[in-house]
């Protein structure tokens, strides 16, 4: 499913009406009976509705959503707050099909005569403003959206809540709390960012027909990554597979007092489906670990404090290696790093520690010719690139994408939306997971996850996709059936491994 930005909409609406042929009332017919009809599926015709319209197409969809759900026998009112002389184009075709048919609909005067007109309302539809929303709301959307927040009975948007702007990187000023929101043909980039998702309250999108080709052919498209994806893509393994065939892949990281790390790593790597596995580490870890990673070989590294000292003695010919869990934020690491970056001849995954360690050597990634992959959280994320975590929170896949291509890496950006960039700019969301997973070693295990996907038979995008994917989908089965996302551990994930595969490949 691709989501898109305000400018990419209105592209695909013109590619539809200028080059395909579909007028733009008919787009709009379109999208108002599939709200309807969505609307109809959870809402039952004996509430009392009223649809809020406002002027520009927004207001078009909810003339043809109200004409609809009366013409099926429901209760509605409409209520029109924009002047005549405001509505244009197809949106008045639409008031005109909805007067001509029969019905009628009020003008808004004031918030008072509205709350009076609302008084008894059971939904209200919120067709006021759609995705060209910048700056502050101006009068009378703003005392509008002021009013529909303190309404008691259930708030459907349509398309997007009016005043949220559809794309990242812009200044949220007023916006409607919906309890649910019918996204029309693709989600907008702001249902996917943590300081604007809440806003649309449980949504779902309608197809209207519009092609997918202008979608198709940018540069910059953006999908979420769901569970057909992942089953269309996860590798079947076949009756003559050994382990060789699933990938050989080496673990460095892990200190005296941090030892749980890289014991995460390493069994989610094992559980997710790697073939070989070795773990490099200091002596103590390897003591550590060796009761709980049997399956594991182990290399032992030099050490100085607890920590890794030095890794110039691994071997770096595996099919992937991930660096950075446990490994320490001290003087060492820096150059422990740029070995990596310079020796490691498969996918190299940087996490944790390492990704701070980075920070100085970011000039040798380009000179890379495989695969780097980068799994920071916002945190760690806004350290490389120099800005404030607020900043990267308010335009995250802007972000990425620049840091990605400008630095030839993959980036796997962790958060509630879970944001995975290419080289190329290419970018998927996974919205699989839970709040369960708020906690320490959640990230150590994705790291593990992700190794091991890397080693299978698949694309780079499709294994950092299909592990993003299948490390949140299993916090979600776990909390579903077995736990709260209170006592939900990291650790819990990599058991919990199993029933995701039982899940996916029955």
């Amino acid at each position: 499913m691709y989501f898109v930005t305000a400018q990419e909409m209105y592209d695909t609406d013109q590619f539809a009406i200028e080059r395909i042929g579909v007028e733009g009332k008919l787009l709009m017919e379109n999208a108002g009976r599939a709200v309807a009809d969505q609307i109809e599926l959870f809402v039952s015709d004996q509430k009392r509705l009223a649809v809020l319209i406002g002027k520009g197409n927004n207001g078009g969809d909810g003339f043809v959503i109200a004409r609809t759900l009366l013409q099926r026998g429901y209760d509605v009112e409409v209520i029109v707050c924009a002047s005549p002389s405001e509505i244009k184009g197809d949106a008045a075709y639409h008031r005109d099909v909805f007067r001509n048919s029969g019905f009628t609909f009020t003008r808004y005067e004031d918030v008072e005569n509205l709350g009076h007109s609302l008084k008894e309302k059971d939904v209200l539809i919120d067709a006021l403003l759609g995705i060209g929303v910048k700056g502050a709301i101006r009068s009378p959307y703003n005392q509008l959206i002021s009013f529909v927040n303190q309404f008691e009975g259930e708030v459907i948007s349509v398309d997007l809540p009016s005043g949220l702007p559809a794309d990242e990187g812009v200044k949220v000023d007023q916006a409607v709390q919906a309890d649910r929101t019918v996204v029309i043909q693709y989600p907008k980039v702001s249902a996917f960012l943590e300081h604007t998702a809440a806003y649309y309250g449980r949504w779902e999108v309608v197809d209207i027909g519009l092609p997918s080709t202008v979608i198709q052919s940018q540069q910059s498209q953006k999908r979420v990554w769901a569970e057909q994806d992942v089953s269309n893509t996860l590798p079947i393994r076949d009756a003559f597979s050994h382990k060789g065939k699933h990938g050989k892949g080496l673990v460095i990281g892990g200190a005296v007092a941090m030892p749980g790390s890289i014991a995460m790593t390493s069994r989610a790597a094992l559980r997710a489906g790697a073939g070989l596995l070795t773990v490099a580490t200091v002596q103590e870890t390897i003591t550590a670990l060796a009761s709980t990673v049997v399956e594991a070989t182990y290399t032992t590294l030099p050490s100085e404090g607890g920590y890794i000292s030095d890794i110039g003695s691994v071997d770096f010919s595996y099919d992937a290696i991930a660096i950075g869990m446990g490994m320490g934020r001290h003087s060492e690491a820096e150059r422990m790093i740029q070995v990596a970056l310079e020796k490691t001849q498969g996918a190299l995954l940087i996490d944790a520690d390492g990704l701070y360690a980075l920070k100085g050597n970011l000039s040798s990634l380009k000179a890379r010719q495989n695969p780097t992959i980068l799994t920071p959280h916002p945190g760690e994320m806004a350290t490389l690139l120099d800005v404030s975590i607020p900043e990267l929170l308010h335009q995250p896949f802007a972000y990425s994408k620049a840091f990605a291509e400008e630095f030839q890496v993959y980036v796997v950006l962790k958060g509630a939306f879970t944001i995975i960039t290419t080289p190329q700019g290419h970018q998927w969301v996974t919205v699989t997971g839970n709040p369960g997973m708020a906690k320490g070693g959640s990230g150590d295990v994705l790291a593990g996850i992700l190794l091991a996907m890397v080693m299978q038979s698949q694309t780079v995008e499709e294994a950092l996709c299909n592990g993003t994917w299948i490390h949140g989908y299993t916090a979600d089965l776990l909390v579903q059936h077995q736990h709260s996302t209170y006592d939900l551990l990291a650790s819990d994930l990599i058991e919990g491994l199993a029933q995701t595969y039982r899940a996916l490949l029955r």
